[in-house]
């Protein structure tokens, strides 16, 4: 059973990142604005309804998306995680906190990042690919943010 606090360094859906659920472990290591808030990754749909509600003329967009993170009309942001290796470590955890592995604002550095992680998932095989596309749902409306 992973362990709750752990920062975990392993190829996510869209590149290598750190994963955990402790915010404030992910701040210290990049060097962030404890403010800012993170993509929270979830198994799936199900737990998705879970913790929020989709805004109505969202839904059929929300459970179609892949590699798509959505911020809630509520500032909170959420992505469904589909790739099978990555999906693992969430369910094992029910729910993470996800970001790139690199320090705030910098280029991925792999041997920082390793030096930063408590846990090491193999293999990093993914080099800094495109990151997710972030769309901002209103109750009617989409704005593309990246």
């Amino acid at each position: 059973m992973p362990e709750k606090n752990a920062v975990y360094l392993t190829a996510t859906d869209t590149t290598v990142g750190f994963i955990s659920q402790s915010a404030e472990r992910l701040d210290a290591i990049k060097g962030r604005p404890s403010h800012k808030h993170y993509i929270t990754a979830l198994p799936s749909l199900r737990a998705l309804k879970r913790r929020t509600r989709i805004p109505l003329h969202h839904r059929n967009r929300v459970r179609r998306a892949r590699r798509t993170t959505f911020v809630f009309p509520d500032g909170r942001s959420w992505r469904i995680i589909h790739d099978l290796r990555h999906r693992r470590l969430i369910e094992e955890l029910g729910w993470a906190y996800t970001t790139s592995a690199n320090r705030s604002g910098e280029r991925y550095d792999e041997a920082w990042a390793r030096a930063m992680a408590d846990v090491v998932i193999e293999p990093l095989n993914m080099a800094d690919s495109a990151p997710s596309t972030i769309l901002k749902l209103g109750r009617k409306c989409v704005r593309r943010i990246r």
